[in-house]
């Protein structure tokens, strides 16, 4: 919302004007619609002349493009022109940049996000007879858990059920939990190199010795962990991060019988599992364990949410008698309420809709990616890891490549790119191009602005 002052000596529109650009400069990109001008006069009970003023302003100066039975829309223009004012503070407050493109991998549009289904539901969550002055369970809310066991073990094959599950507040809550909760029992932890940086800074805070364990084409290599050791090993089987391979089927068994053989712990992150476009995922590793040496971690942070901050652990029983040795409900770790909500948004079944829903929409932006790749960066990449998940990863053709000047030409350009070996360890040098957080028609655009970039990094 926008303050205007009818009293004030600056004339509405002019007010109208600085409101508008202010908001376009801090929380808009490139493309997003801009309310109608009817709808400002009327939100604002203002006249449409005064509207019109304040948006030819703007049209004139740069900031916002009209598009013929359409609407208006930030200006890509604006945010090649654009540099932010000096400001004098005797508090600086730091607000997030404006920009141009921002190629994050592991986001959906805030468009996807099924608004009016979760808020009809939250509402009816916080108006039923819900004590909401009793403290939520420690596992968390039964109902939720309940879903959750039930859609596991039909989509992913994970042998569970509700007294198996604990909520958490998403990935690093669940790791930090496990390395807690283990620390009495093991002292070495082993992680895939290249691999996700989270589960090693974790480990690592908790004194844990680490042993790097290489990744191939079929994933962790098996016979190297074997070699190590490594009691607890961190990997991500479905959709390895961030090389996107697959661990087929003989290496999972073979992995499962050497952690069963020491008594150790598998800690399976179901990476990507739910966004699959072209094959059906391997069923998890958690469902091939008769020993009860794997603990599943998942989250709904990629394919719903990353805001509702709600993950879950599907653990092994020894573990679970531990957690609730060690934490009551005092530990709760999600709020009532968005469980509760979550909880109905499955028991309803709008999560089995959304995810198809989902899968659909990213096919096609991924498909969309891939061309738009083909197309404007053409023999000067090769594409490493495809089909599944919300990025696509690429390297370059030739070993004439400078990384460093192709994050300074990014961010001199208003881009956000993503290099795999900033979050990953190792050596692995690739660039992750998210496509979920960009509209469909966004992308080539997206990829154009890019290709230039990273055409210009060749040395």
């Amino acid at each position: 919302m926008y303050i205007l002052d009818a009293k004030s000596k600056t004339p509405l529109h002019i007010q109208l004007y600085e409101a508008i650009k202010e908001d376009i400069v801090t929380n808009y990109k490139v493309d997003d619609k801009l309310p109608s001008i009817r709808k400002v006069a009327t939100l604002y009970n203002l006249s449409k002349n005064t509207v019109e003023s304040a948006y030819s302003q703007l049209y004139a100066e740069g900031y916002m493009e009209s598009r013929a039975k359409s609407g208006y829309y930030v200006s890509e223009l604006f945010f090649d022109n654009f540099h932010k004012k000096d400001t004098t503070s005797q508090t600086p407050v730091t607000t997030p940049k404006a920009y141009k493109y921002d190629f994050f991998p592991a986001q959906l549009h805030k468009e996807d996000f099924p608004l009016k289904t979760w808020k009809r539901l939250f509402n009816k969550v916080i108006t039923q007879e819900t004590d909401f002055g009793a403290y939520p369970t420690g596992q968390g809310e039964l109902a939720l858990r309940e879903a959750i066991a039930q859609y596991l073990q039909n989509s992913r094959g994970v042998v569970c059920d509700a007294e198996n599950i604990i909520i958490t507040h998403g990935f690093s809550d669940s790791v930090e939990l496990i390395a807690k909760l283990a620390k009495a029992r093991y002292k070495h932890f082993a992680q895939e190199i290249p691999g996700y940086h989270i589960a090693h800074k974790v480990f690592d805070a908790y004194c844990y010795s680490i042993s790097p364990i290489s990744v191939d084409a079929q994933g962790l290599c098996v016979e190297e962990l074997q070699q190590s050791q490594a009691q607890i090993v961190y990997i991500t089987p479905s959709h390895q991060y961030p090389t996107g391979a697959t661990m087929p089927v003989a290496n999972r068994l073979r992995l499962i019988a050497h952690i069963q053989s020491i008594g150790g712990l598998i800690i399976e992150d179901d990476y990507d599992s739910e966004l699959a476009y072209y094959n059906r995922p391997i069923p998890s590793l958690q469902g091939l364990d008769k020993g009860e040496c794997v603990a599943y971690l998942g989250t709904f942070a990629k394919a719903l949410s990353p805001s509702i901050r709600v993950g879950y652990m599907v653990l092994p029983s020894w573990l679970v008698k531990l957690y609730n040795q060690s934490y009551d409900a005092h530990f709760a770790r999600v709020s009532l309420s968005t469980q509760l909500t979550l909880a109905a948004f499955m028991q309803e079944g709008h999560w089995d809709r959304h995810i198809r829903r989902i899968r659909i929409l990213n096919k096609k932006k991924h498909q969309a990616m891939k061309d738009a790749i083909e197309k404007h960066l053409g023999n000067t990449c090769n594409i490493v890891a495809q089909g599944a998940g919300l990025a696509i990863l690429i390297v370059p053709t030739s070993a004439h490549f400078d990384w460093k000047k192709l994050k300074i030409l990014a961010e001199e350009n208003n881009i956000v790119i993503y290099l795999a070996k900033e979050r990953s360890g190792g050596e692995f040098e690739a660039v992750r191009l998210g496509f979920g957080g960009f509209r469909l028609e966004e992308i080539d655009k997206a990829v154009k602005a890019f290709s230039k970039l990273w055409k210009d990094a060749f040395r």
